[in-house]
């Protein structure tokens, strides 16, 4: 892959662009200490907006890293960060993206999710060159999956405690995007 960083990417509603250190106090009060929010991801809610502070440091760190890609979700009205999306996982063999994302509930179903997802598949295919893009979530957590097939990436199966989160062992729903099928719907 051609890896470019964590560059900003803007859309009609949002700026998706890295963190930085005063971005600590909106995130902790947007997403990070919400048990709302995390109840289906890896990491619990923060304790201290400490926590938070700890967390953006490494991010930020790590943006020396062409291969790091950690974009706070930022819509234009409000000017600070109401959530993260991510590549989690690469494989350079594969040259495979896997996406996670989290928004604070206050901006569930509006939109901002699916908006900056769609934003990074075109960044992920056309300047990475990446060859799939895949995402997943706990089969207890719908909608997270319709933001996946609202942005064009197809259901492939459910595996079998195959993840796992704040809920303990979980089923993992995988969609995924091929670039051949991206690019065959641009043109």
């Amino acid at each position: 892959m051609e890896h470019k960083g964590t560059i900003r990417l803007e859309t009609e509603r949002l700026i998706l662009r890295p963190f930085v250190m005063e971005d600590a106090e909106a995130a902790y009060r947007n997403w990070t200490s919400s048990p709302l929010v995390t109840k289906y991801l890896r990491w619990p809610a923060h304790g201290s907006p400490d926590v938070t502070r700890y967390i953006l440091s490494q991010w930020i760190s790590q943006y020396a890293s062409p291969d790091f890609y950690q974009w706070a979700i930022v819509p234009k009205e409000t000017d600070e960060p109401i959530g993260t999306i991510s590549a989690v996982d690469l494989d350079e063999v594969t040259h495979k993206v896997h996406i996670g994302y989290c928004i604070g509930s206050q901006w569930w179903r509006l939109g901002y999710t699916s908006e900056a997802f769609a934003a990074v598949i075109p960044f992920f295919f056309e300047q990475v060159k990446a060859l799939r893009i895949e995402s997943q979530h706990d089969p207890n957590n719908p909608n997270s999956g319709k933001v996946m097939a609202k942005c064009g990436l197809r259901y492939e199966g459910t595996l079998r405690k195959a993840d796992w989160s704040n809920q303990g062992i979980v089923d993992a729903c995988m969609y995924g995007l091929l670039a051949e099928d991206y690019f065959q719907t641009k043109s």
